[in-house]
């Protein structure tokens, strides 16, 4: 591999830190805190002040299933391909085996509450979102939907699409946003090259907000989220009950030319309050790639993995299989993770992720008061309902 300038930051993570971690068959991993892999363009936040912690008591109980308080958009002609695929949850709630997934992943939330990260393989992930609805069709449609992205506006190694999503639990709807562009700032714990830059990521299309998968994904969010009391930010609205959520569909590539690497910037938070990250696919990467370590909030912001502290760093996990989702509590966690490796050196190797970024809407004194609307997208409208907890 010739000239890789990024290579030279990038980790040399010893055999150490990337040992396998333990699992239990139990339907979430116990024992030790997990963490989190998302290294990208982060949700907005802001680094200030913070209020007590508070732990809280185990999950209430639901609230009874609910139609939209309006109507769901009609679907487009260009929808049509997908509409049999939709998830609609109005549909499993009389099913026995609704009921059984909905109380596994209530043990995932609590488990969540109480390690304040969650690591879900893929055995058990699956089945998860087969439970709530999802087609399986659409789990192979959802394999492939990395390879339509395009460019990323500041990253060579990277390919990107980004969508905003409302999770309402006035509605116990999930909605799509309109386009806004994205920014992050220093102030917010973001320290890359460009930080305070406005991005405009390509959005992301019917193929993959109309997967029926990727909407038991955010139902499997917005369950694991709701109640769960966390660190605030600050110029967040957390008054509001509704959750503004900024997906982004990534692609890291690897050449000969170039390493790829999913989190450039080192040790970071992503600004704001729930991140969850789940596996696609990858071609030609090695065992030894994308890593992803959890470290104490002590940790220095944009430490890179071989100036990190072991004294702060918690534990890792990796993505491996397709739909190995890890959340985390993002205000009480740092992350970072190791480059994406090619098995040929002489070929591309690529990775695959979904990223949520979630968070509440943030007040207008927010460095992104301006570009964070929630007003529905007029021209790709979604609208599903969503389970929650009664709060």
């Amino acid at each position: 591999m010739t000239h890789l300038t990024p290579a030279k930051r990038a980790v040399r993570a010893s055999t150490s830190l990337l040992r396998p971690i333990r699992t239990t068959p139990t339907i979430a991993c116990r024992g030790q805190r997990l963490f989190h892999e998302s290294g990208k363009a982060k949700a907005v936040e802001a680094v200030a002040t913070r209020t007590p912690l508070t732990h809280e008591a185990p999950p209430p109980p639901f609230a009874p299933i609910q139609q939209p308080t309006k109507p769901v958009q009609p679907i487009r002609p260009s929808q049509q391909a997908f509409r049999t695929n939709q998830l609609n949850i109005l549909e499993q709630s009389h099913k026995p085996e609704f009921y059984e997934t909905i109380s596994k992943i209530m043990d995932i939330r609590q488990r969540y509450v109480e390690d304040r990260s969650v690591f879900i393989e893929s055995r058990d992930m699956v089945p998860l979102m087969l439970g709530l609805g999802a087609s399986p069709e659409d789990m192979e449609r959802l394999q492939v939907v990395s390879d339509h992205l395009y460019h990323d506006p500041t990253l060579p190694f990277r390919r990107s699409r980004n969508g905003r999503f409302c999770i309402d639990f006035d509605t116990n709807t999930l909605r799509r946003l309109e386009f806004q562009p994205f920014m992050l700032s220093l102030e917010e714990d973001f320290k890359r090259h460009d930080s305070g830059k406005i991005r405009r990521f390509d959005e992301v299309q019917d193929e993959l907000q109309l997967n029926s998968v990727f909407q038991a994904l955010f139902t499997f969010k917005a369950m694991i989220l709701h109640g769960v009391h966390t660190v605030q930010r600050p110029k967040l609205e957390y008054d509001s009950n509704k959750w503004v959520t900024t997906l982004f569909n990534l692609r890291t590539v690897t050449t000969p030319d170039i390493l790829g690497e999913p989190a450039l910037e080192g040790v970071h938070s992503d600004g704001v309050d729930h991140t969850m990250t789940t596996y696609l696919g990858s071609n030609n990467m090695a065992p030894n790639s994308a890593a992803t370590f959890m470290h104490g909030m002590g940790e220095t912001t944009g430490s890179q993995l071989d100036e990190i502290s072991p004294h702060h760093l918690l534990s890792r996990v990796q993505h491996k299989n397709f739909l190995d989702t890890l959340v985390i509590v993002d205000h009480e966690r740092k992350h970072s993770l190791s480059a994406v490796y090619p098995v040929d050196k002489t070929k591309e190797a690529t990775r695959d992720m979904l990223i949520f970024f979630t968070r509440k809407p943030v007040e207008k004194t927010h460095t992104s008061g301006s570009i964070d609307s929630l007003t529905p997208h007029q021209d790709m409208p979604m609208e599903v309902p969503i389970f929650v907890p009664r709060a």
